[in-house]
């Protein structure tokens, strides 16, 4: 954890800073350990020698599972695109394209 000492701040503003700080570590960390949980569940040996039981009456287990883990990996990506995306590289191309048009 890092902490910011800006001169001419409060202590207000710097707790903000500060915490503003702590919660991205928080997010972050929890991505990594939710990515690393997904990838190890992928790894679904326990269903694969049978078909039983069935879910809904119709549906192999394992067919079951995956579409379970394709919704949990949708959400996740979903998860990692609006907290971790690096939004400095779109607002640099941003940049460059508005220089672009005020030229032509």
């Amino acid at each position: 954890m890092t902490i910011t000492i800006q001169p001419g701040l409060s202590a207000d503003q710097l707790d903000k800073v500060n915490g503003s700080a702590t919660t991205t570590m928080v997010k972050r960390t929890l991505l990594v350990i939710a990515v690393a949980a997904l990838y190890g569940l992928h790894q679904d040996f326990w269903f694969w020698r049978t078909a039983h039981p069935l879910v809904f009456g119709f549906i192999p287990i394992g067919l079951f599972y995956h579409a379970c883990f394709s919704v949990a990996a949708s959400l996740l990506m979903w998860l990692l695109v609006k907290f971790a995306w690096p939004s400095h590289l779109e607002e640099e191309i941003e940049g460059h394209s508005s220089q672009e048009d005020a030229a032509h």
